[in-house]
């Protein structure tokens, strides 16, 4: 497995109280009964933690020598129904002081240490491009030496056409990134993956510009982000065929062992849909969609990728048009992910915005104009499968397109439910306990994924409708994924004092770290129990179902769509850069 030292598993049975165990064998006095963002607050946010074992003060200490520095009371118990937790606040949110801090509580415990400053979550950002790197497929990858031992060799470069595919003679494509904890890459995840990235950048783009780390592809002063966009983005790119479709996927027949990556010894080929036209119709169309928003977004930057993007987005269009309802399925004795949609008429919604973003072409406005409505609710809550269902990331994208160019009543409605659905998302919020928006219904797999598409619509209204509220709430659900949650867990490896140390990813379980990969966030509390580990525990409530075992592949696998939706929701806690 890799894993060793304390975190050794025991026949998948790592459970949260033996992570707890590692935690305290490595010097930690905390208790999980003390839950607050392990990352930290900034200096002028709100900062709360939750106590979950009765008790009626509070004392915040400086990590070093134990001053006190703020006392308060606790709040009174609530309830919260999806854990089962009683819950007390302690509200240090006047504490302004830059430092590092603990929060003591008579009769509890201690917390696990935070940083109050300026910009808390700016590390936390730049280990979740990290992790995108570390999940490039088709190269070498190395972080040293910020994480000296976390490397792997080019993997995956041979590659072939599956008979599914109906091809031989051109070259197979190569690069793009591992989708999950296996090896397998997939078009309707990284089409999701490098949009969420590209939207960020047009929401963010003044805090990302100066964040640039040594993994570029495209030289010297490249944005991380952009370039980490672009590695998906040139691998969709060639997974297109002469005549314009896009394949669905390329990966082994089965799913690789616990190997490194350049180690697997599985055959990996392009697998398409077993029959003219071969491509699938969800993929080409998502192309399409990828392909014009990356034309309006490297415009500039990288003219030659934009123009190559946009001619890849046009002709995607057209074979979509002569090929609107081509499914793709698992040919037999292939197993890996099937991502299955048997309705791209959400896709080609999405493509058609975008195109019409890119090119001014009236034709693409209005077919969107002409079918919008009835894709309106989508907006009202995330999607439980966010690379199945994209109708979200076109409405989104026409509610943040400048007038006058828009329609005014298309704008005037999909704007009022964009607004609606995040002032009722944070209103959720502010009701819970855990200060989230989910519900019992939320808890499926990816929940933590969830969590941070809530924080993305609610950034999103806030950019169309500045709220100090919806800010508050957006970066509330930051809190629960780096620790402020039932289990006092970080959700994302090497991010904060406890978090998760047994990820359902090939490199981690395969490697000789004591550790994880760093900054990958793991798909969380899953209730449908679609694993074996999951389906031992015995009955407890929604938000409790999770293990930290490599073994959960429904709970504790990483994914790079869940990746890129956690990048975005840090990207809108940045501190802006300072101007002259």
């Amino acid at each position: 497995m890799g894993r060793h030292l304390c975190a050794r598993r025991l026949a998948h049975a790592v459970i949260l109280a033996g992570a707890a165990s590692c935690a305290a064998q490595r010097g930690s006095s905390a208790t999980p009964d003390i839950a607050l963002d392990q990352v930290g607050y900034a200096v002028t946010a709100d900062k709360v933690a939750l106590i979950t074992r009765p008790a009626s003060a509070f004392t915040v200490r400086r990590v070093g020598d134990d001053a006190t520095v703020l006392t308060g009371v606790l709040g009174a118990a609530t309830t919260c129904a999806l854990s089962g937790d009683s819950v007390q606040r302690a509200d240090f949110t006047a504490l302004r002081e830059p430092g590092s801090y603990y929060v003591d509580v008579p009769g509890v415990g201690r917390s696990w240490p935070f940083t109050v400053a300026d910009d808390p979550h700016g590390r936390a950002y730049d280990l979740a491009m990290r992790g995108f790197y570390g999940l490039r497929c088709g190269t070498a990858v190395d972080l040293a030496p910020a994480f000296p031992g976390y490397a792997h060799a080019a993997c995956h470069r041979t590659s072939a056409f599956h008979p599914s595919a109906g091809a031989s003679a051109v070259p197979a494509p190569s690069g793009g990134w591992h989708d999950a904890g296996d090896y397998g890459r997939y078009l309707p995840t990284t089409a999701v993956s490098v949009a969420t990235l590209l939207l960020a950048w047009d929401l963010f783009a003044d805090r990302l510009a100066p964040r640039q780390l040594d993994q570029t592809q495209g030289g010297g002063g490249t944005p991380t982000l952009l370039d980490e966009a672009r590695w998906g983005l040139t691998w969709m790119l060639a997974m297109q065929d002469a005549d314009g479709g896009v394949w669905h996927k390329q990966t082994s027949d089965l799913f690789p062992g616990f190997v490194m990556p350049e180690r697997d010894p599985l055959p990996v080929r392009v697998i398409g849909v077993s029959a003219p036209p071969y491509k699938s119709s969800c993929a080409t169309a998502a192309l399409a969609a990828v392909g014009a928003m990356a034309a309006r977004v490297y415009a500039s930057s990288a003219p030659e990728l934009a123009s190559r993007s946009l001619d890849s987005a046009r002709r995607a269009w057209a074979w979509v048009e002569n090929h609107p309802a081509v499914y793709f399925a698992n040919p037999p004795g292939v197993v890996t992910g099937e991502y299955g949609d048997r309705d791209c008429s959400d896709e080609r919604l999405w493509a058609a915005v975008e195109l019409w973003r890119a090119t001014d072409d009236t034709t693409f406005h209005r077919y969107f104009l002409d079918r919008y409505t009835q894709y309106l609710g989508a907006l009202d809550a995330p999607p439980a499968e966010a690379w199945r269902e994209v109708a979200q990331l076109a409405l989104w994208s026409y509610a943040l397109t400048a007038p006058p160019a828009t329609d005014a009543g298309a704008m005037t409605a999909i704007r009022a439910r964009v607004l609606a659905a995040g002032q009722a998302f944070a209103g959720r919020a502010a009701a819970s306990p855990y200060r989230v928006s989910l519900t019992a219904g939320d808890f499926v797999w990816g929940s933590n994924a969830v969590a941070a598409n809530y924080a993305m619509a609610m950034l999103i209204a806030d950019h169309l409708s500045p709220a100090p509220a919806l800010r508050a709430a957006a970066l509330d659900h930051v809190h629960y994924l780096l620790g402020r949650n039932t289990f006092s867990l970080s959700f994302v490896t090497q991010v904060g004092a406890h978090a998760l140390r047994h990820p359902h990813h090939r490199p981690s379980g395969a490697d000789q770290n004591p550790e994880p990969w760093p900054g990958l966030l793991a798909g969380g509390p899953n209730a449908a129990r679609q694993d074996p580990v999951l389906a031992a525990l015995s009955p407890r409530p929604a938000a409790r179902t999770y293990v930290d075992d490599e073994g959960s592949f429904a709970g504790n696998e990483v994914a790079i769509n869940w990746q890129a939706m956690w990048v975005f929701a840090l990207a809108g806690q940045l501190s802006r850069p300072e101007t002259p």
